[in-house]
């Protein structure tokens, strides 16, 4: 098993395990921590994550911001990655294309299905995204896209 999916397990059986695993992928990179989001979901190939409509990540609007929206979807495809990917195989993110579909006026979910991937044997990968609201409207998509390859032999 891999070593996220492993921390999730252990957290698991403690009391708010999941705020705690959710608080720690965040620190992967530190403009996480600026949306707060949460694993709801997470197997190999497969994620689902949250993040709460506050006003510190509206924008002028009193609407969710893009960009915030842009770290759910990162978050989401690059913890799915490192979750899913083979110990013998690295990735990196190499661009992203978002499509901004309606007002984001509260909380928010994001999902992510990796599993069509041949990882063996794949050199990039695409992460599609999809964000949706609380009424199960997507208001964003987001299609990142992961440059993948064998990690150097020590």
């Amino acid at each position: 098993m891999n070593r996220i999916l492993d921390l999730q397990e252990k957290l698991r059986k403690v009391p708010f395990g999941n705020r705690i695993f959710s608080g720690f992928l965040a620190r992967f990179a530190p403009y996480f921590t600026t949306i707060k989001p949460r694993v709801i979901e997470l197997r190999t190939n497969y994620m689902k994550a949250s993040m709460k409509k506050r006003p510190a990540v509206h924008n002028h609007l009193k609407t969710v911001h893009a960009i915030a929206m842009c770290n759910l979807c990162e978050f989401t495809g690059g913890i799915l990655m490192e979750a899913s990917i083979p110990k013998h195989r690295r990735w990196i993110p190499v661009g992203m294309t978002v499509n901004y579909v309606a007002k984001a006026k509260t909380d928010l979910t994001a999902t992510c299905d990796l599993s069509a991937v041949e990882w063996d044997t794949c050199d990039e990968v695409i992460c599609m995204v999809s964000v949706r609201d609380t009424s199960d409207v997507e208001v964003m998509n987001a299609a990142i896209t992961m440059k993948v390859s064998d990690k150097p032999k020590k």
